[in-house]
């Protein structure tokens, strides 16, 4: 698996690719975005076609962005094809009368702006967790991901990285939470 684009440069050299409609550029864009706007669409009254075609539309809005020139990008790719998709979904619900809100825009009642804020917030916790990850070192970093992202049992945990039994795997996951909970909160009170 591709590492994530996680770089303003990389990001750039991203969008010079699909105005350029570099095949590899749109691939990568459309394999790391697909999901979440699949994610947003479905969990609210979509389904994967109507993921399909949101993710089309908001593709064709960002080649037409970049493809005018000048267009700058002040958040993450990610964060703005949320933000376009997002925005294109609550347009075709309202549009479909799948969510009835009375009178109401459906912009009033759900604020995307908010939700935006939500997102980004969310995703800058993301990172600097990723970046405590990346500063805890091992074991603790492979003990942890093998706990909480691989979902291995603590026997296996122990097997895996040579604990008498999973009560020692288990305090020493707890000793490295701990650190890894230091990490990302010096961090975090630095970004504030």
């Amino acid at each position: 698996m591709t590492a994530k684009v996680n770089t303003i440069e990389e990001e750039k050299k991203l969008l010079e690719g699909l105005a350029n409609e570099d095949k590899s550029s749109i691939e990568r864009i459309y394999r790391e975005h697909y999901n979440m706007v699949q994610t947003l669409v479905v969990n609210n009254n979509g389904s994967t076609d109507d993921a399909a075609d949101i993710f089309q539309e908001s593709m064709i809005v960002l080649f037409e962005k970049v493809k005018n020139g000048g267009f700058e990008l002040h958040c993450q790719l990610k964060t703005f094809i949320y933000a376009v998709s997002r925005r294109l979904w609550l347009k075709k619900l309202n549009q479909q009368s799948r969510f009835s809100v009375g009178s109401y825009n459906i912009e009033e009642v759900v604020s995307v702006d908010e939700d935006m804020d939500v997102h980004e917030n969310r995703q800058k916790e993301f990172n600097l967790m990723e970046m405590a990850m990346n500063k805890i070192g091992e074991p603790c970093k492979s003990l942890l991901e093998a706990y909480y992202l691989q979902k291995k049992q603590m026997q296996a945990i122990a097997a895996d990285f040579g604990y008498t039994n999973a009560d020692n795997a288990k305090t020493q996951k707890y000793k490295c939470l701990v650190r890894l909970k230091k990490l990302f909160f010096a961090q975090y009170k630095n970004v504030e």
